[in-house]
């Protein structure tokens, strides 16, 4: 008799190898994605590196996206100028020309959404305006006293562009607008031969429970603090200082059981805000044993100290870079040498290194 294998063994081994097979291509693009997880407190600039991404790895923002950014960026114009006013009334500082009150009017009319593919005439023209006022100036350098867009110096300095019929916003415009972030984000996109698939969740206090135990399995942990807040309080809680939430964030996702062996990289961003503060708010007045003055090189040392300080495993790696993320070409710079990292890392968890 023949010992040749039936039909029905065939298949069952064509089926057996076509799973194998499919086994293999699973485990060889599991090590070929990346899951990147995206951490940092509120308004640290988690957004930005998302945006940023789009616009070095997938080519940008088509014409349609822009012009769906630019209500958002007329909104957080207006809401700019009138947070300053409100801040003008509370700290009891006075226009420095009376005649600007028409204006302060127009700005307090404005819904908080402005909708419209054109910013009002009137508005442009009483943001251009106030924004010369030497009260609305006063106001401006003391934005550290109250809860101000980091941006709104920038759309200010931009207004008769952004308030032109025909305004569409660019890449600045677009990486410097800001919309809160609630529930969690996924960005996919591809560097070499890797694929990443990046998730930003709120930063709001409100927002950290829901997703600290959904990222045990991620590849590693890129976490954002904006050390010019050295000097700031928190949105949701005027009483804690930013930085101090920043590093106490930090603390339980360094040091979490769920983390132990996720690499981290960090990212000290806003620097280019930072040397602008250094020297006209003292850092020592918020950190007592701070002692480098307004030297910059100092106080990037500090700051960096003090988080990486925080890490409590020997064997835990930081890999740590300050940022400005609004700046595309450096944050191109940046997470080349990340990947590199990422690299690495995989080829040591693979046994390979």
């Amino acid at each position: 008799m023949g010992c040749g294998m039936s039909t029905e063994e065939k298949e069952g081994k064509a089926r057996n190898e076509e799973i194998e097979n499919q086994l293999k291509r699973d485990r060889m693009q599991q090590r070929n994605e990346i899951k990147m997880l995206l951490l940092g407190a509120g308004e640290s600039g988690k957004s930005t590196i998302l945006k940023q991404m789009k616009l070095i790895h997938e080519g940008g923002y088509s014409r349609d996206e822009r012009e769906s950014f630019k209500e958002i960026i007329f909104s957080n114009t207006v809401q700019s100028m009138r947070v300053i006013l409100e801040a003008m009334e509370s700290l009891e500082l006075p226009l420095s020309d009376a005649r600007m009150e028409y204006h302060v009017q127009t700005i307090f009319m404005q819904p908080a959404q402005i909708e419209g593919d054109v910013l009002p005439p009137e508005v442009g023209n009483a943001i251009e305006a106030l924004w010369r006022d030497g009260g609305v100036q006063s106001c401006f350098k003391r934005s550290r006293e109250y809860q101000l867009n980091d941006s709104a110096r920038y759309y200010f300095d931009n207004i008769a562009r952004i308030a032109a019929p025909d305004y569409m916003p660019n890449d600045q415009d677009v990486l410097r607008s800001r919309v809160k972030t609630t529930g969690i984000t996924e960005t996919t996109f591809i560097i070499g031969e890797l694929t990443y698939r990046m998730f930003d969740v709120g930063g709001q206090r409100s927002e950290r429970k829901k997703w600290i135990h959904c990222f045990e399995n991620v590849t590693t942990i890129l976490f954002l603090v904006a050390i010019s807040e050295y000097d700031q309080l928190l949105f949701e809680d005027e009483t804690v200082n930013r930085m101090q939430e920043a590093l106490t964030l930090f603390d339980s996702i360094c040091n979490s059981r769920w983390f132990i062996k996720t690499s981290i990289i960090l990212f000290l961003n806003k620097i280019d805000r930072f040397k602008e503060k250094l020297p006209v708010s003292p850092m020592k007045n918020y950190f007592p044993d701070y002692e480098g003055g307004d030297d910059y090189a100092s106080a990037c040392d500090y700051i960096l100290g003090r988080f990486v300080g925080l890490n409590q495993h020997e064997t835990k790696q930081i890999y740590t870079h300050f940022t400005c993320a609004t700046d595309t070409t450096q944050i191109r710079f940046v997470m080349a040498a990340v990947n590199d990292i990422i690299i690495q890392e995989n080829l040591r968890l693979c046994g390979l290194i």
